[in-house]
């Protein structure tokens, strides 16, 4: 085993490096590290050259111990490991890492349909190609993961770096044991807040966008999955990682089902090659959203009373399928527990911040549940195979077109029970609600026409 494989296509803070001051030195002296400082003073900012930032904001003023002077230090990468401006940040620059020769590492057994051959096709021909840029634009439950797997398989037949980074745990969680079945004899890791899978020296790297602040130049493949979620598509900085922890002439691979104005802009002037899936993988057209209006929603909120329309559903529902109620905000998760406290349901919520979020889902996944109340947290990334879903007050700012298109892509991803129902709960319509609404007709319409 190479003794610097976990230093390989890394920058990392002194702390990170399990190594001897000793042999830190001789990697540094061989030209194998270089350093750089991990905060650089701009003309009239400050910029921390791990996580990128110079707002002025993410950073503060602390009275080091370490050099017993008064500097400032990067709040925006506490969650990472504190900088501080008188550190250095360890950037690999020698060999390259070298893997294991596989000719056939993919054993999955399953087969793609045609549109998601016509995917995966684009997506090896983009991985032979250096520097292409590709992105698949595919329903939500067109089976994205599956249609990587080509892909994945010719960057590893190359001994290629390949990274699918996500801007959600939940996903990190939720691919990890399926790679790992795919591809049984390829070194893996899964990279989150709290990750017990961290090796440092995954030739597949599964991670969210935050934990690309220790990558530098280190991947030939990359590849965005949910482009538009929160918090990757607003956030510059992530966008700066992930640049960062490509090699220059890298293949990148974007998969999205709800693209935003940007995206939509490029592949307009044809500058984003794009391959369009617009049929799930069992065939089935997507759920078109049933709206539901309640003109004093807001008012029986407020007094902690369910309104009729979801009790309606709950008496009616089919009592073998499970449904999702998602909410606009945490503190709306402790009323709905007392408004439901009276049916004949079990049920739990969770949130971004719940200790028991990962337990909560997998029981639900169990069908320990009958209801899962959740945030926006859950509005994608993570597959139950036979539920329906209800969003309350779909109104909300928090519910915009692409979160309502994705929720919907929550219900009848099961060949077995395609037809799951998508209530939307609201006191007036919203152009997020007509928008998604539109979105998913004319997916459903174009699939109709293949």
């Amino acid at each position: 085993m190479d003794p610097y494989q976990t230093l390989k296509g890394k920058i990392l803070l002194r702390p990170e490096i399990n190594l001897p001051e000793h042999t830190i030195e001789h990697l540094i002296q061989s030209g194998q590290l270089t350093t750089i400082p991990a905060i650089t003073k701009q003309k009239f900012h400050y910029k921390c050259n791990r996580c990128t930032t110079t707002n002025r904001q993410h950073f503060a003023r602390i009275s080091c111990a370490r050099c017993q002077t008064t500097h400032p230090y990067c709040r925006n990468c506490l969650r990472t490991g504190r900088v501080l401006f008188c550190e250095k940040l360890y950037l690999w620059a020698g060999r390259d890492a070298a893997w294991p020769e596989q000719t056939n590492p993919c054993h999955w057994e399953g087969s793609l349909t045609k549109h998601q051959l016509q995917a995966a096709d684009a997506i090896q021909q983009a991985v032979r190609a250096p520097g292409q840029e590709l992105l698949i634009w595919a329903v939500c439950g067109a089976g994205k993961t599956e249609m990587l797997f080509p892909g994945i398989t010719a960057a590893i037949q190359q001994g290629k770096s390949i990274c699918l980074a996500t801007p959600r745990a939940d996903v990190v969680r939720e691919l990890y044991p399926r790679l790992k079945q795919a591809f049984p004899q390829t070194e893996i890791e899964a990279l989150y807040g709290g990750t017990e899978i961290r090796t440092g020296k995954g030739q597949l790297v599964i991670a969210t966008t935050h934990q690309l602040i220790r990558y530098y130049k280190a991947f030939d493949l990359m590849i965005i999955d949910e482009l538009d979620a929160f918090p990757y598509h607003n956030d510059k900085n992530l966008h700066k990682l992930a640049a960062r922890a490509k090699r220059r002439d890298a293949t990148t691979i974007y998969l999205t089902a709800t693209p935003r104005k940007k995206e939509k802009r490029r592949i307009a002037a044809k500058k984003l090659p794009v391959v369009f899936v617009p049929i799930r993988f069992h065939g089935h057209p997507l759920p078109v959203p049933q709206l539901k209006l309640d003109i004093q929603l807001q008012k029986k909120l407020k007094q902690s009373r369910p309104p009729k329309s979801l009790s309606a559903y709950i008496q009616s529902r089919a009592q073998e399928r499970q449904f999702l109620l998602f909410v606009p905000t945490v503190e709306m998760l402790t009323k709905m527990e007392e408004m439901l406290t009276g049916f004949p349901l079990k049920f739990t919520t969770v949130f971004s911040e719940d200790p028991e979020r990962k337990a909560k889902v997998n029981a639900f996944r169990d069908k320990e549940f009958d209801l899962l109340i959740t945030t926006t947290i859950l509005e994608r990334g993570v597959t139950f195979p036979s539920i329906d879903v209800v969003i309350l007050d779909a109104g909300h700012e928090v519910f915009d077109e692409a979160a309502i298109v994705q929720i919907a892509g929550r219900a009848g991803r099961s060949p077995e029970d395609p037809t799951g129902k998508v209530l939307l709960l609201h006191q007036g319509k919203t152009n997020a609600i007509v928008d998604a609404i539109t979105q998913i007709k004319g997916m459903n319409r174009k699939g109709s026409q293949l």
